[in-house]
């Protein structure tokens, strides 16, 4: 579903934010993209939904190419940033019904889809209200509902859970297992380890730009918590810089 060969990105400075990174997320995974801040998992992540442009390396989702067919892997992409930025000018519902227009979701299909959501993740009663009145976590909740409007075989996810309150988390959980269970896939960044271990089926640690670990959760685990083998894999790491 989602297949990185090779991608690098370099800054202005001569400093590689991500270097030669190659990664495959197939339909049903999981995959959890961990490192420490400044690692590379957001410029990565940006490139893969064509925020970001880049001319090292070649990204496909669902078999096209990102940098020659952007528009075809975006009708099947969905991408939560880790700051939502919506048009706070509209209510909620004027604003999940402008991304169902952008993807041609028929009226029936909106309407199904944006109640079964909002009902989920308890909005539906401020749906009415201007996105500029809600808090970080309401403004991340619609962004996961639009997200979700146009039913994605892929969703790419830069820490998803950052502002969402307990009870919101575990459904947006069991909303990510339920579509990789029907054959999506999902592939986000994350700092809660713990979050990554019980959810993530494979997982990618990158360091410095680089990828220094990647595979199942047992095989990068090893019997060990994925905090241990992180941590592990960072330190071993840096012991040969």
């Amino acid at each position: 579903m989602l297949e990185i060969k090779n991608y690098s990105k370099t800054y202005g400075e001569g400093k590689k934010a991500a270097d030669n990174v190659s990664l495959t997320v197939e339909s049903g995974d999981i995959y959890g993209f961990i490192g420490h801040n400044g690692a590379g998992k957001s410029t990565t992540i940006r490139a893969v939904v064509g925020v970001l442009d880049f001319t090292e390396g070649e990204i496909f989702i669902d078999g096209h190419s990102v940098k020659d067919e952007p528009m075809e892997c975006k009708k099947v992409t969905a991408y939560i940033p880790d700051n939502p930025d919506l048009y706070e000018n509209l209510t909620g519902i004027q604003y999940l019904n402008f991304v169902a227009d952008v993807f041609g979701i028929s009226a029936a299909e909106r309407e199904y889809r944006i109640k079964k959501y909002a009902d989920m993740f308890e909005i539906t009663d401020s749906l009415g209200d201007m996105i500029s009145s809600y808090s970080h976590g309401m403004k991340q909740k619609a962004a996961i509902i639009s997200a979700l409007i146009h039913d994605p075989k892929l969703m790419v996810l830069d820490e998803p859970f950052v502002g969402l309150d307990p009870k919101a988390a575990f459904t947006l959980k069991e909303i990510m297992r339920e579509m990789c269970n029907n054959g999506a896939a999902i592939f986000f960044s994350t700092h809660v380890l713990d979050v990554a271990e019980k959810l993530c089926n494979k997982v990618a640690i990158i360091k410095q730009g680089r990828i220094i670990a990647t595979g199942t959760m047992e095989e990068i685990t090893e019997g060990h918590s994925l905090e241990e083998a992180f941590l592990g894999d960072a330190f071993r790491e840096a012991d040969h810089e």
